[in-house]
C-alpha cells in the first residue's frame, strides 16, 4: 500500500511502547500506515509529499485536556489583563479601551492577578469609576473565579447592599455593608447575567482564531470545559467542515437532564467533536481563596474556603451521570473538595452496574490531604491537572497553605500511585502553549527564581517523558480514544507535531523555548512550511 505522505530523517517519539522511537513515518488516508526508517522510502506513492525533518523531533499532536475555547476565543476581543504588575497598569488597559467604546456601552476584561502587584488587595467598583464613570465595566480575574465591576455595572446588575449572597458565591463587602464591587465564585452571575451573552454565530466566528493559537504550539486536539453557546458554535463549524481541531465537549453541570433526555453518551459523535462527560464545580479557587479546605487558610483562621455543591447533591448527579453513560470531571483545588469528591467517586464507583467502567476525572487535584493521594488511581479516576499552575501558583500557595504544599500538585507522587495523568493549561487563565506546561512539569522552575534552581518542591518533578505522555496517551485514556490517538501507531490518526529540537534530550531549562515547526491534524498540515492553503 503506498503512502500519500512521507515524513523521513528525523527523531520520532512515538509514545508507544511497542516501538518508541523511529525516524520515519508513513501516512495514508489521514493515519499512521508504518513507522519506521530508511526503508519506508519504498512505500512512496508517485504523487506523495516527502518531508524532509533534517534531523527534527516528531511528537503525537499534543492535547490539551482542559481549556475553555469560547472564553479564549472571544478573549482575544477583550481587555487583556494578563500580566500587568500593579492597578495603575490595569486601569490604563481599560481606560484606553474606555476611550475606543461609545459611552453605555460594556467594557470587558479578563486576567488580573491581584498577587501580581505590589499591594495583593483586590481591585474595588471605586478604582475601575476613576476611568470609566459612563461605561459598564466587568472585569474577570485570571483564576476565573473573581470578578470586580463598577459602580455602573453593579447598578445595572441590580447588586446592591441588600443583595443576598448567592448560594456558593459572595458578594464582597465593606465595613458598611455596601458592594465594594468584587464578586466571588456564584456571585459573579449576578453581573454577568446582565452582560448580553455572545450569540453561537459570534463564538464560532471567535473560534477560529482560538484554534490556528492552538496550532501554532502544536496542539491538535482539546478537551473544552465551555458552556452550551460554545458546544452550539462547534457544531456550526462542524457541520461546515471548519473544525480542523479535535474537540472532546464537556457539557455544564445544568445541561445534565437535558443530555440524560436526549440519550447522549460519552463517545457520541466522531473523533472531530465528541461528547466527554458532565462538567460540574466542587470548590473555588486558590487566587480569591474559595478552594474549599479541610484547614483554614493559613492568616485567615475563618476562612476554609467555599464547596459550591454538597455531597449528596453530587453523589445524586454522578449516579445519574454514569448510569447514563457520561463520567463527572469535577473541579476541585483544595483538600476538602478532592476528598468529598473521591468520597463519592468510592460511592459511586462501588455499584458496577451504575457505573461501569467511567473514566471520571478531578479537574486540577490541586491539593490533597496526604491519606488521599493513592485513592485516586485505586477507584480509576484520571487526575486532570495542569502544570504552569504550580509553577506559576507557588508563591501564593505558600503564603496560604504553608506546609500543606508538600502535597500540592503532587505529579509525581500520584503518577508512582498509579494514577493516570492528563495534562492542560486552562487556558485562558494560564498560556495554552504545552511547551510551558512541559518546562513546568519536569522542573518546577520560575523565571524569578521562586523556589530555588531545583524548582519548587523537586520531589513531585517527573520526567520529560512521563509529561508528554500526559500531553498525548493520557488525555486520548480520559476520552475514550487511546485505540485511535495519543501515539503515532499504524492505524492510528495522522496527528503530530514538528519541533525545533528535541525535548527529550536538549537541557529541560530549554524547554520552555521549544518553536513548532508543522502541525498536522488528521494527515493534514495546518500550520507551518508545509501547509498549504
Amino acid at each position: 500500500m503506498e503512502a500519500d505522505i512521507l515524513i523521513m530523517g528525523g527523531t520520532i517519539h512515538t509514545m508507544d511502547p511497542a516501538h518508541p522511537r523511529a525516524s520515519a513515518v508513513a501516512i495514508r488516508d489521514g493515519r499512521i500506515l508504518a513507522v519506521g526508517g530508511e526503508d519506508l522510502r519504498e512505500l512512496a506513492g508517485n504523487h506523495a509529499q516527502v518531508v524532509e525533518l533534517e534531523g527534527r523531533c516528531v511528537l503525537p499532536g499534543l492535547t490539551d485536556s482542559h481549556v475553555h475555547l469560547a472564553w479564549f476565543g472571544l478573549g482575544l476581543q477583550q481587555v487583556d489583563l494578563t500580566g500587568v504588575r500593579s492597578p495603575e497598569e490595569m486601569l490604563d488597559r481599560v481606560a484606553e479601551r474606555v476611550h475606543a467604546t461609545p459611552a453605555g456601552e460594556w467594557v470587558l476584561g479578563r486576567g488580573w492577578d491581584q498577587e501580581l502587584w505590589p499591594d495583593p488587595r483586590f481591585p474595588t467598583a471605586a478604582d475601575l469609576d476613576r476611568v470609566a464613570p459612563h461605561h459598564s465595566v466587568a472585569l474577570t480575574a485570571k483564576s476565573g473565579h473573581a470578578l470586580v465591576a463598577n459602580s455602573l455595572a453593579l447598578a445595572r446588575a441590580g447588586v446592591t447592599a441588600e443583595t443576598v449572597d448567592p448560594e456558593g458565591g459572595r458578594v464582597v463587602r465593606d465595613p458598611s455593608g455596601r458592594p465594594t464591587g468584587l464578586l466571588l465564585e456564584a456571585a459573579m452571575e449576578l453581573v454577568r447575567s446582565a452582560i448580553p451573552g455572545p450569540s453561537a454565530t459570534a463564538v464560532a466566528a471567535a473560534l477560529p482564531a482560538a484554534f490556528e493559537q492552538a496550532w501554532r504550539v502544536g496542539l491538535t486536539g482539546v478537551h473544552d470545559m465551555d458552556d452550551l453557546v460554545a458546544f452550539d458554535a462547534l457544531q456550526r463549524l462542524h457541520a461546515r467542515g471548519e473544525q480542523r481541531l479535535r474537540v472532546v465537549k464537556y457539557l455544564p453541570a445544568d445541561a445534565l437532564d437535558h443530555a440524560l433526555a436526549l440519550h447522549l453518551r460519552a463517545g457520541f459523535g466522531d473523533d472531530w467533536l465528541r461528547i466527554g462527560g458532565i462538567k460540574v464545580f466542587a470548590d473555588g479557587a486558590l487566587g480569591p481563596r474559595t478552594a474549599a479546605m479541610l484547614a483554614p487558610y493559613e492568616g485567615e483562621p475563618d476562612n476554609p474556603g467555599i464547596l459550591t455543591v454538597e455531597r449528596e447533591e453530587l453523589e445524586e448527579m454522578a449516579c445519574r451521570a454514569a448510569a447514563g453513560g457520561l463520567p463527572l470531571a469535577v473541579h476541585a483545588i483544595g483538600d476538602r473538595a478532592n476528598r468529598m469528591v473521591l468520597d463519592v467517586f468510592d460511592t459511586v464507583g462501588a455499584d458496577t452496574e451504575v457505573a461501569p467502567d467511567m473514566r471520571h476525572r478531578i479537574e486540577h487535584v490541586q491539593l490533597l490531604h496526604p491519606d488521599d493521594m493513592a485513592r485516586l488511581a485505586r477507584l480509576g479516576v484520571v487526575a486532570s491537572m495542569q502544570p504552569l499552575h504550580a509553577t506559576q501558583d507557588a508563591p501564593m500557595a505558600d503564603r496560604y497553605w504553608g506546609k500543606r504544599t508538600a502535597t500540592a500538585y503532587a505529579w509525581r507522587s500520584l503518577l508512582d500511585a498509579g494514577t493516570v495523568l492528563a495534562f492542560g493549561s486552562d487556558c485562558p487563565v494560564e498560556d495554552l502553549n504545552p511547551f510551558l506546561g512541559i518546562h513546568a512539569a519536569a522542573t518546577r522552575t520560575r523565571q524569578d527564581g521562586y523556589g530555588g534552581p531545583q524548582g519548587w518542591h523537586p520531589e513531585q518533578r517527573i520526567s520529560v517523558e512521563e509529561a508528554v505522555r500526559a500531553y498525548t496517551w493520557g488525555a486520548a485514556y480520559t476520552a475514550g480514544s487511546e485505540d485511535r490517538l495519543g501515539s503515532l501507531s499504524p492505524g492510528k490518526w495522522a496527528d503530530l507535531v514538528v519541533l525545533d529540537r528535541d525535548i527529550f534530550t536538549c537541557d529541560p531549562a530549554s524547554i520552555a523555548e521549544t518553536r513548532v515547526v508543522g502541525t498536522m491534524v488528521g494527515g493534514r498540515w495546518v500550520f507551518g512550511d508545509w501547509a498549504i492553503g
